[in-house]
């Protein structure tokens, strides 16, 4: 059966810095940042939004309402999801699809996340870990392969890393491929403000850089972080109504796919790491958008790890089969090659706060496609692509374009008094009034400045702490 969907626009995107854990901002803080700077940019208020979404991995049950109750009362529908690291497409995707089937002109994503210091781990001890078959394969297969004991690396640098190594010895690729994927990531950072890490590192300080499991380096890995995104998702007529087309981005396609039989059949690391999910869910999002990779300008990958970075580009169709690592030979995986992959520095080096990761390459696909990137700007881009994994298993792919309606008018730097492309601020007393909720809000959760408990710390220099009453 046919469906008619309504299109459907990306009016507003915004993030905070993706920063170490230290424990010094709650996840409603980093939250409410990235919503107050998402509504900001499309140039409404809470008031406007009939719908939201809300992406997280730890943290309690209705951590969501926890964030935007800060914006108002409003009554509206709120959801939240956990998909492991594709947490925040999950928001996305949800949000888009409201809008989408008409049950919603206006719905708000946002992702947000409060990590441990250290690896990535489990914090249950007293259920069956989602991704204990894959484990228990991997090691099966790792024996098979002449590795008489298990790593003690952490699991998730384990499972990529195995991948890396069945490209490498499939394919002929070495592990200075990988370590340039790295060394490209940590050089797209410097520039980028919002990223965790902005030390440029060469190929050779990749390679001795400590190791973390057998074939992987500190570099190749995505650390944990604190952060928060958030995007604004609207209907055409929304658009049009509110005079919003030098902002709004296309959705073109927004595609989702799970694991297949092959993840345990195939008995291969390459498909441990979920690289099936990500071949039928970009084949479905091209065929959505009417496009092939050769139409992408710009990506923002899912490199958790270099290894993920590598076996991506061939399923996603970047390349033949068995070829990923000519697209690093020949830099078409940079500025000046075929495509821009990573800008932001991904994953490796812009950091990896699970809810928000998926939303964060949003907010930075939709600056490329406005031309409003700053130092990361690709050149030429019209469409854009982002790609946000979670192991057991769920994979997202998007494709961003300007639409046929685009017109030039304000710009972001206009909307918020400077460049957010190069400059990072936390969110002001001002900015949060002029966005929150005017008919339904409530000074109880967030009290008046000056109010009992206020901190001045965490959002701002004149915003009170969301800790103050509540």
């Amino acid at each position: 059966m046919s469906r008619v969907l309504n299109k459907s626009y990306i009016i507003g995107v915004g993030s905070t810095k993706f920063e170490k854990p230290r424990g010094e901002r709650d996840y409603d803080e980093l939250g409410l940042e990235a919503a107050v700077k998402a509504l900001l940019d499309a140039g409404i208020t809470y008031d406007d939004v009939e719908y939201a979404a809300c992406g997280y991995v730890f943290g309690d049950s209705t951590c969501g309402q926890r964030v935007l109750y800060h914006l108002g009362l409003t009554g509206i529908p709120i959801v939240n999801l956990n998909n492991a690291c594709s947490a925040g497409s999950a928001a996305f995707v949800n949000a888009v699809n409201t809008v989408r089937g008409g049950q919603a002109e206006c719905a708000i994503a946002v992702g947000f996340e409060k990590m441990a210091p250290g690896s990535l781990s489990t914090p249950w001890t007293d259920r069956i870990f989602p991704m204990a078959g894959t484990l228990a394969q991997l090691w099966e297969i790792e024996e098979q392969n002449g590795y008489a004991e298990p790593e003690n690396g952490p699991y998730a640098a384990q499972i990529f890393g195995a991948a890396g190594r069945e490209y490498c010895e499939r394919y002929g690729a070495r592990p200075e491929h990988l370590a340039a994927i790295a060394a490209k990531n940590h050089s797209h950072s410097a520039r980028n403000p919002y990223a965790q890490f902005r030390v440029p590192l060469s190929t050779a300080e990749v390679l001795g850089s400590r190791r973390v499991a057998r074939d992987v380096t500190l570099p190749m890995c995505s650390p944990t972080s604190d952060g928060g995104a958030a995007a604004v998702v609207a209907s055409e007529a929304f658009v049009r109504k509110h005079c919003l087309q030098d902002r709004a981005v296309e959705i073109a396609a927004v595609a989702v796919a799970s694991d297949s039989s092959l993840l345990y059949n195939a008995r291969s690391r390459i498909e441990l790491a979920g690289a099936d999910m990500t071949r039928r869910a970009a084949r479905a999002a091209f065929a959505a958008a009417g496009l092939t990779p050769a139409d992408i300008q710009v990506m923002e990958l899912h490199d958790c790890f270099a290894a993920n970075e590598l076996i991506s580009y061939d399923a996603l169709g970047l390349c033949p089969p068995g070829n990923a690592h000519k697209i690093v030979e020949a830099g078409d995986n940079t500025y000046g090659g075929k495509w821009v992959i990573n800008p932001s520095g991904g994953l490796e080096s812009k950091g990896h706060p699970l809810g928000a990761t998926g939303l964060g390459m949003i907010f930075s696909a939709v600056l490329q496609v406005r031309g409003e990137a700053g130092r990361l700007q690709a050149p030429g881009v019209r469409n854009a692509l982002t790609h946000n994994v979670g192991l057991r298993g769920a994979c997202v792919v998007s494709i961003l374009q300007r639409p046929s309606f685009w017109k030039p008018g304000s710009t972001a730097a206009t909307r918020f008094g400077y460049n957010v492309a190069d400059e990072v601020r936390q969110i002001s007393a001002s900015d949060l009034a002029k966005v929150r909720s005017q008919q339904h809000y409530s000074d109880f959760i967030s009290p008046p400045l000056g109010g009992a408990g206020w901190t001045g710390t965490g959002l701002g220099t004149d915003v009170p702490s969301p800790r103050a009453r509540l």
